[in-house]
């Protein structure tokens, strides 16, 4: 693996783990995989860890979905729910595929570099 897709690795999972909209699950894996780079424990760890982004990145279409159900409603308040499906049908639009909160924006940037992390 190239060094800078490592570093930027990194950087992204640094971003990751301090974002308030990152799961615990996601927290975790993240923290593992740092503890992880540079050990006999990397490889594995990375494998762990694309898994872990992979289940918890949202779609758009999974943001809108989430923003209209009573759960959204119970998590973002219900008119702040409203905007949030909205927010996610025009970022769909613009041609977007996951949500854009700073957790997913970290996920989609890591899992672009996935087949260079797992070479």
């Amino acid at each position: 693996m190239e060094q800078s897709v490592l570093d930027f690795a990194v950087e992204q999972t640094r971003k990751l783990i301090e974002a308030a909209t990152c799961s615990a699950e996601a927290r975790e894996a993240a923290k593992l995989w740092l503890d992880s780079v540079g050990t006999q424990r990397q490889e594995e760890a990375t494998k762990a860890y694309i898994t872990e982004l992979e289940e918890d990145i949202v779609t758009v279409d999974g943001l809108e979905a989430f923003a209209m159900s009573e759960a959204g409603a119970k998590v973002f308040g219900e008119e702040h729910a409203k905007e949030v499906a909205e927010h996610a049908r025009k970022i769909k639009a613009a041609g977007a595929k996951y949500c854009d909160c700073p957790a997913c924006a970290a996920a989609e940037a890591i899992l672009e570099k996935k087949e260079a992390l797992l070479s």
